[in-house]
Parts: C-alpha cells; sequence; structure tokens
C-alpha cells in the first residue's frame, strides 16, 4: 500500500545544508530544532500538551464544583502522576522491549479514546467524582506507559551534544501549554462547558498521531526479556549505580513537597479567593510563564553553576511560592506565586532529567527513565494525597507552610546526598552494561 504521505527525515540528521554525518552547532538553547523530526514531533507535543492542560484544569475545576473535599480536588491532580508510581517499571520494561515509536501510538491513541468517553459523559451529565476520579486515573495510566518511551525516544531525534537542550525545549513545551492551556480552558469552561474541554483533549492527539506515524527513526532492535527480568535489570543497575540513586533520592524528596502546590490550588482559587473559572486558569498559566521564562537559561546555568547549585536554588523558590501562596488573599498575589512556583519547577525538573538520561545506558534507558519517573511523580501523588488529607485536617493555609517547611529540610540534602558532578556516572565515560545471557534478539 502507497503511503499517502512522506516519512519524516531520518533521526538525528540535521537540517538540509549540514553535514549528514555532523550535528547543528551545539550549545544553542534553540539547537535542536536544526533537526527536523524533532521540530515536527515537539510542535505535535506542544499541541497534545496543551488540550492536556485544558482537560486537566476543566476536571480540578469540576471536582470543586462536584465535592467539597480536599483531598478528592487535590488526588484529580494527581491522577496523572499516581499511575506512573503503579505502572512506572512496567511501562520501561516495555519502552526497552518493544518499538517505541509503537508504544507511544498506542499510548495516545487509548488517551485519545478516554478523553472522548469523558467529553460523551459530560455532555449527558453523567460524570460524578468517583467517574471523573477513575476516567482521569485512566488518563494518567495512558500518560505512565507513554512516558518512558516518549523519554528514551528523545536520544533519537537528535544528536548528543544537543540531548540538555533537547529535554529542555520540551519541558519548554509542556510549561507553553501550562501557561495557555489552564485561561483557554477557563474561558472554554465558561463560554462552553466543562464538556468541551474534554472534547478539545481528544482532538489534540490526533496530530500527534500523524507525526509518529510518519516517523521513521533509526534504532537499535529491541532485545526482547521476560517483562520481569527485564525490569529487574534496570532496578539492579539503578540500585548499583551512586549518582543515579542520588538523582532519584533528590527528585523523589523535591516532588513530594512541590506537590502541594498545584494539588491545593484549585481549593485556593475556589474556596480562598472564591474565584472563578478564568481566576483559576490564569493562575495556572502564571506558573507556565514562569517555567518558560525559567528554561531559556536554565541550561545554561546548570553548565555554568552545576546540578546541586540549580537544584538547591530551585528548592528556595519553591518554598518561597508555596509561602506566598499560603498568605495570598488577592488573584494578584497568586498569580505572581504561581509564576515563582514555575521558575522553581522547571529548574528542578529539567536538572534532575537531564542528570538521569546522561546517566543511563541506551540498552536500558527506558527502565531507567521509568524507575525516576515511578519514583519521582509517584512520591507526588503520594504528596498531594498527604497535602490535601492535612488541609482537610488544619486548613488550606496550615497545609502550604508544611510544604514549605519539608521543602526547607530538603536543603540539608545537599551535605549528604550531593547531585552527581559533572562527570560523575555519564554513560559517555564508563562501559555500558553487557546484556543479560537470557536476552533474545526481537
Amino acid at each position: 500500500m502507497t503511503e499517502t504521505a512522506p516519512s519524516l527525515p531520518k533521526t538525528g540528521q540535521p537540517e538540509t545544508g549540514q553535514p549528514k554525518t555532523g550535528q547543528p552547532k551545539t550549545g544553542g538553547a534553540l539547537a535542536p530544532f536544526g533537526y527536523p523530526a524533532f521540530r515536527a514531533i515537539w510542535t505535535a507535543n506542544l499541541v497534545s500538551n496543551l488540550g492536556s492542560t485544558i482537560q486537566a484544569a476543566a476536571a480540578a475545576w469540576l471536582m470543586t464544583e462536584l465535592t467539597r473535599s480536599h483531598v478528592l480536588i487535590a488526588l484529580v491532580q494527581a491522577s496523572s502522576t499516581l499511575p506512573i508510581l503503579l505502572l512506572g517499571l512496567l511501562a520501561g520494561g516495555i519502552a526497552d522491549n518493544f518499538d517505541r515509536r509503537r508504544v507511544m501510538i498506542w499510548a495516545q491513541s487509548a488517551m485519545l479514546v478516554v478523553s472522548a468517553v469523558l467529553a460523551v459523559l459530560g455532555y449527558r451529565g453523567m460524570l460524578g467524582p468517583l467517574s471523573l476520579l477513575v476516567l482521569t486515573l485512566m488518563v494518567g495510566m495512558g500518560t505512565a506507559i507513554n512516558q518512558p518511551a516518549w523519554q528514551a525516544s528523545v536520544r533519537l531525534q537528535v544528536g548528543k551534544a544537543d540531548l540538555p537542550q533537547a529535554i529542555a525545549l520540551n519541558a519548554m513545551s509542556a510549561n507553553l501549554a501550562r501557561s495557555a492551556g489552564p485561561a483557554l480552558g477557563g474561558m472554554m469552561i465558561s463560554i462552553l462547558s466543562v464538556s468541551a474541554a474534554f472534547a478539545a483533549n481528544a482532538l489534540s492527539y490526533i496530530g500527534m498521531l500523524v507525526v509518529l506515524a510518519r516517523w521513521r527513526p533509526e534504532a537499535r532492535a529491541p532485545q526482547r526479556q521476560p517483562m520481569l527480568a527485564s525490569i529487574k535489570v534496570g532496578v539492579a543497575f539503578c540500585a548499583g549505580s551512586v549518582p543515579i540513586r542520588k538523582v532519584l533520592l533528590r527528585g523523589a524528596m523535591f516532588g513530594f513537597g512541590a506537590s502541594a502546590f498545584q494539588a491545593l490550588m484549585p481549593a485556593v482559587a475556589h474556596d480562598t479567593l472564591a474565584g472563578t473559572e478564568l481566576d483559576y486558569g490564569l493562575m495556572l498559566g502564571s506558573f507556565g510563564v514562569g517555567s518558560i521564562v525559567n528554561a531559556l537559561w536554565v541550561t545554561r546555568a546548570r553548565r555554568r553553576f552545576g546540578a546541586e547549585a540549580i537544584v538547591s536554588g530551585a528548592t528556595v523558590v519553591f518554598l518561597g511560592a508555596l509561602l506566598l501562596l499560603a498568605q495570598a488573599t488577592t488573584l494578584a498575589a497568586a498569580i505572581v506565586a504561581g509564576f515563582v512556583a514555575g521558575s522553581g519547577w522547571v529548574a528542578a525538573m529539567t536538572s534532575l532529567n537531564v542528570a538521569m538520561q546522561l546517566r543511563s545506558p541506551e540498552a536500558i534507558l527506558g527502565r531507567c527513565l521509568s524507575l525516576y519517573q515511578a519514583i519521582t511523580f509517584g512520591s507526588m501523588a503520594l504528596g498531594a494525597w498527604a497535602w490535601g488529607w492535612i488541609a482537610d485536617q488544619r486548613g488550606l493555609a496550615f497545609a502550604l507552610h508544611a510544604a514549605a517547611a519539608w521543602l526547607a529540610l530538603n536543603l540539608v540534602l545537599r551535605l549528604f546526598v550531593p547531585m552527581p558532578a559533572r562527570e560523575e556516572g555519564r554513560v559517555d565515560t564508563v562501559k555500558e552494561p553487557v546484556p543479560s545471557p537470557r536476552v533474545k534478539p526481537a
């Protein structure tokens, strides 16, 4: 059957006009856009992220209308991260044992279907607190399966030297969506309905599916192993790597405390500020704007000052944002808090992600990244539940102050568990692990 559209350029090839065996000039923040495959996938992912943030804002706001429970409101916020805790290791095994492009296609297709179901049930007035939570968790399950394959595929889109910038640009894509998506979601809810926001998300997956269907990366054939054995290899490598253990612990501790901000923001907007859907969207949007502004220089700052300085600095910044949100009595104050939080968020998460990718061998990259995501994002899901429970017991302000205190204690970790030094444990300076004898060719 003849293809109706040409495939994307092969992976790792720079834009026409540069040597095929070379790379675009490295060092620039926008260098990865010199790769056509990265550019196409990044653009499609931006649209998909935009739809996801519209749906997340709509689901969170709908839950504030359906219940007064801060725990349920926080769990809706955690619905995209809790499945990563539960399914992360399995997803990593899938990413390394099967074609990553096909894994992403199946996961994105499943999320499209669930989002469409959310829209239909919403239009028919059949969504309650439990059904909303279950369906948002199902979307989160699709994200959990998609993420390791997605993260591991970045190496297939750009040259090795441009990998840190590519990771930062992918973070910027998510944060561009965080900037515009919530405000668009708030407007869509006000003018149309929550169900329209769910439908918009379902449509947003189509562009990514088309791009993935056309992409033909040059990648190694996956090495098949029994799933449990495959997971064991990845866990054993990470457990035996001192630099990776440091990254995992720092990610878990930061994620647990930082989760309070977005988990409790809907309740602050609805209860403390008596705001509207649009007010909540503006608060979320300010978070995205702060992330974008910081993403433009975080790679350069990390090269100059090191990962430890950036992660510790980001922790201080996010701590301040939690205190600002706890004291906010006006929308303007909450927007400032969101901007500050976004700045700290992207600095910490990008630095942790880059540190993990540079120290994970290609053969087990999906499993290493899935363990990182399971621990970091799983801690966020547990944190969202914990801070929501504390808010129910002691109030929103108390919960936000408690989360700030947790991050303050995190600063002690730089003395005992510092982030890996620049060349410590990098996969381009150490021999990759030998595959298990039980591995069979795909």
